[in-house]
């Protein structure tokens, strides 16, 4: 069974250290800005939200590339082949949840990879707010319940 990426908003505290974590694997240094997770704070709402890649079924950045650069990996991540990537920045437009970059100290695409079957900001997330869990039924309902409950108060916040 694959596993799946799974968020609670409630449990995060705002630690950031999901961000710090991503951004040292990926480009050995702990720079938020090279994260391919961002923990949004809605003050509003008294809560933070870690946003981040989660792996989309009918995937829209694989859709809008011209040069076919997405696949889809043995773990089930949505994954940039950087040989083929023109840098053209479509899919950062395309992604529902604003959550695709660009590095301009690695002059490329930033996004999630699952950390390659064992996403380490699951593993350093202390509040659980991250969860890298199996992908049963069960917890593929808790996830879309999850993202319905806070669809609506992020409507709210937003506007």
């Amino acid at each position: 069974m694959s596993k799946i990426l799974t968020i609670s908003p409630e449990k995060c505290t705002n630690c950031r250290s999901c961000e710090l974590i991503c951004s040292f694997i990926k480009i050995g240094e702990f720079n938020p800005r090279e994260s391919a997770v961002n923990v949004i704070a809605y003050e509003e709402a008294a809560i933070s939200v870690p946003v981040m890649c989660m792996q989309c079924e009918d995937a829209a950045c694989m859709t809008v590339c011209p040069v076919n650069a997405f696949s889809r990996d043995e773990n089930g991540a949505v994954v940039s082949n950087g040989e083929k990537c023109i840098v053209c920045k479509m899919c950062i437009s395309a992604c529902p949840l604003g959550n695709i970059s660009f590095s301009p100290s690695q002059k490329n695409i930033v996004k999630c990879n699952l950390c390659d079957g064992d996403p380490h900001c699951a593993k350093v997330c202390p509040s659980g707010a991250i969860q890298y869990v199996d992908g049963s039924t069960a917890n593929i309902n808790k996830k879309r319940a999850i993202a319905e409950k806070f669809k609506d108060l992020f409507a709210e916040v937003k506007s």
